[in-house]
């Protein structure tokens, strides 16, 4: 074999395995897990502006407490991160007055919510509703700052549209934790 030959099977080696390399990281990123940002404060204290998350792209089933991305299309025309609170036939309730939400009559716990933040925020959505089969209601953790399935602009959340489950935190560096669980009372 010759130097020519030998330079262009090199050539070609190499070029098969970044094909390769290139092939595997877009099924992992399209099958197994994405990387999604989060914009804007509603998640907070959870979750800030400028975290950068690593999202399970396979999510059996949605449950209450678990942190999602959301695509369903929106009047933000861009995904979203917010918390579930209730799945499909399930009853939301909120009482404004005192700040408290909830689930089929009980009221969650909701440690993630920061010490003074009551939901007092009202939207156009009118409660008690129970909640459709195949779909979510969703809730930012910093509720007074959160456009979320209280308003119309968000609503019910169709399961189909939920781009995946955040797994943790990998930017900022050192904060990989991110608190999913709601807790009934």
């Amino acid at each position: 074999m010759s130097a020519f030959e030998k330079t262009i099977r090199l050539v070609y080696d190499a070029l098969s395995v970044i094909t390769m390399a290139v092939i595997t990281i877009m099924l992992l990123f399209t099958f197994v897990f994405r990387i999604a940002g989060v914009i804007g404060p509603s998640m907070e204290k959870t979750l800030y502006e400028g975290d950068k998350l690593l999202v399970s792209a396979y999510i059996k089933k949605p449950v209450r407490g678990d942190i999602v991305i959301i695509t369903q299309p929106n009047a933000f025309n861009e995904p979203i991160v917010k918390r579930v609170i209730a799945t499909g036939g399930q009853e939301v309730d909120i009482d404004f007055s005192l700040g408290y939400v909830y689930v089929d009559g009980r009221r969650i716990d909701e440690p993630y919510l920061q010490e003074d933040v009551k939901t007092i925020s009202e939207f156009d959505i009118e409660f008690p509703l129970i909640v459709p089969k195949g779909c979510v209601f969703v809730m930012g953790d910093n509720r007074n700052h959160s456009t979320d399935s209280r308003s119309s602009k968000i609503g019910f959340v169709d399961e189909n549209y939920i781009l995946g489950k955040v797994r943790g935190r990998i930017s900022p560096q050192g904060q990989w934790k991110v608190d999913k669980h709601t807790i009934l009372l």
